[in-house]
């Protein structure tokens, strides 16, 4: 079976206002308007979320940048993915390195998967190496933040879960930073698939994994067509609407 592809744009911490939120969701739901074969989610930061909700559009769904494992308590600050289910959110972010650069385990993120998971939210696990070094410790990398993350997880729950390969240094916020390629992006999906086949079967088929790590309409067509992946994670893209009507509409074209 032909899985259906998917652009999922980050916003991080912008736009600085909420009408300048509401104005830029407004011009991507009218650039992408016509879109028909490509699954289309934004994640903005949490308080634009609920006002999101009110512009209708049957093109896109939203998402969030983060989760809290728990559900409900003394947990001052969080949000919990059933908070953000009843929202409006249909799609989560985890594991991000940003958030892991913070501090975060993959011990914790599992915790936040399962959370999301009983939620009713799809989760975008995020994973990627800092360096790439000459030894290939990447790959050894990579692998355990998908055992760790994914420890635990049902087979039945696999189809719900988006795997995101982001390489450190190729986003744009990394100093020193250098463009990944199309094979790069390759290599490590048919690795990410491999692990996932080891672990969970046939079942993995079922999983999406994506391409993040700075991508934009320039070189969309490229990790599409050769990234050996199902979408893709555009950040700074995804904050020009045009910009981000045109990978959308790379990818609409490369489905038909």
């Amino acid at each position: 079976m032909i899985k259906k592809k998917i652009i999922i744009g980050n916003w991080k911490m912008n736009p600085l206002t909420l009408k300048e939120a509401e104005k830029l969701y407004g011009e991507v739901a009218a650039g992408v308007s016509r879109t028909k074969n490509t699954d289309i989610v934004i994640c903005p930061p949490f308080l634009y979320l609920e006002k999101l909700t009110k512009i209708r559009t049957s093109k896109i769904k939203l998402g969030a940048q983060d989760a809290f494992a728990g559900d409900v308590g003394a947990f001052t600050g969080e949000v919990s993915s059933e908070m953000l289910y009843e929202i409006g959110a249909r799609y989560v972010m985890l594991g991000h390195s940003e958030k892991r650069t913070l501090g975060e385990s993959n011990i914790d993120v599992n915790k936040k998967l399962k959370g999301a998971l009983a939620s009713g939210l799809h989760p975008v696990l995020c994973v990627g190496e800092t360096v790439r070094d000459e030894n290939h410790g990447y790959f050894s990398l990579v692998k355990m933040q998908l055992e760790e993350c994914l420890k635990g997880i049902s087979k039945s729950s696999l189809s719900k879960i988006i795997i995101a390969y982001e390489p450190v240094w190729a986003i744009s916020s990394t100093q020193n930073r250098k463009d990944a390629t199309a094979d790069d992006s390759r290599e490590m999906a048919i690795f990410i698939r491999k692990i996932l086949s080891d672990k969970f079967g046939k079942e993995a088929q079922s999983v999406k994994i994506i391409y993040g790590g700075s991508v934009n309409e320039r070189d969309a067509e490229d990790f599409l067509s050769n990234g050996g992946v199902d979408g893709l994670l555009p950040g700074r893209a995804s904050l020009d609407a045009k910009k981000f009507a045109k990978i959308v509409e790379i990818c609409e074209t490369l489905s038909r």
